[in-house]
């Protein structure tokens, strides 16, 4: 059996500090580490016994960590969080999918529509109409019972992962795309796409039926069958999450200063070891002059960044063995 990313990672670093490990047989995920000092831990996936427990609920929660963050001086998204039928009539505040469609309408199309506790990239949604707000409303409470609308921000978009207080890796992200070669439909290119990902062991699998797809295709005019002039880009998505076929581009060595100081302070002051900041900002290797703090992720995967190359590999092999010497040292 092919071993996911990380347990793949740490079956080979366990060994090279005299530690064992015990990986559940059926689907690799879930592993118990016993180091050589005695100490034991379980880790499950990205989630390793690094960070407080409670931070992690909390930045899991894209509602509640933007509270937070708003609160500690930070430039969050203008948002607002809405509930399911289901789940309104629970509550003594309800806010219905009504009330987010009014609250989109406010903040002016188009505006990001995003499931409030899900990741990877799941269901996000650049939406430009009432129709567009609706589907992707309705898909979303399919799934989950709370909604996130938040006002679009121009930029580009940039994941930080920060690990005690020091700077892991910074990139670009870029959402799913094809380029034309003035022969080939999107269809078969993004046949082309899914064999590149399998021969570089990601995980990711396109949904051709994913309604975002559709729709971001029928803006442009264009279908899965449609054939692409050489050399021309087309945007699949908005979202940039590699777990959903984005691209990455290495900027850890580039980036300024003064986006090194904010990704450290916003990890530390949601107290958290281990988390990406996700960053939406014009070029975050300038000096800083402004800055929207889209997300935290207290157990962010790297799967997809250390696809990039030998050297992205090794710093996220270098950051797993620090995450295992700091459990067994109890830091």
């Amino acid at each position: 059996m092919k071993l996911p990313f990380v347990t793949e990672v740490i079956k080979k670093l366990t060994p090279q500090i005299g530690a064992t490990v015990l990986i559940e047989p059926e689907y690799g995920f879930v592993g118990h580490i016993t180091f050589k000092n005695g100490k034991r831990t379980f880790f499950r996936n990205t989630r390793f016994e690094i960070n407080n427990h409670a931070s992690v609920a909390i930045v899991q929660d894209k509602g509640y960590a933007s509270f937070f963050l708003k609160e500690l001086g930070y430039k969050v998204p203008e948002e607002q969080t809405f509930f399911s039928d289901k789940l309104c009539s629970k509550l003594i505040k309800k806010r219905n999918i009504d009330d987010g469609y009014d609250f989109a309408k406010n903040l002016g199309f188009p505006a990001i529509v995003k499931p409030n506790d899900l990741s990877k990239g799941i269901m996000v949604a650049k939406v430009y109409n009432k129709e567009e707000y609706y589907q992707t409303a309705q898909q979303i409470f399919l799934k989950t019972s709370v909604l996130l609308i938040q006002k679009f921000y121009p930029g580009n978009d940039y994941r930080v992962v920060v690990l005690d207080g020091d700077i892991v890796s910074a990139y670009q992200r870029m959402p799913l795309s094809v380029i034309g070669d003035g022969k080939s439909s999107i269809l078969e290119i993004l046949a082309q796409k899914q064999t590149i990902f399998l021969q570089e062991n990601r995980d990711i699998t396109i949904d051709l039926d994913d309604f975002r797809i559709a729709a971001k295709l029928q803006r442009q005019g264009l279908t899965l069958n449609s054939v692409i002039p050489e050399n021309t880009r087309i945007k699949l998505l908005d979202n940039a999450n590699l777990s959903t076929g984005g691209e990455a581009i290495d900027v850890t060595k580039e980036m300024h200063p003064d986006f090194q100081k904010l990704a450290i302070s916003v990890t530390k002051d949601m107290g958290l070891r281990l988390g990406g900041v996700d960053i939406i900002t014009s070029d975050i290797t300038q000096p800083m002059q402004d800055y929207i703090i889209l997300e935290i992720n207290g157990a962010p995967g790297l799967e997809h960044y250390a696809s990039i190359g030998e050297q992205q590999m090794k710093v996220v092999e270098e950051l797993y063995l620090k995450i295992l010497k700091a459990i067994e040292m109890g830091n």
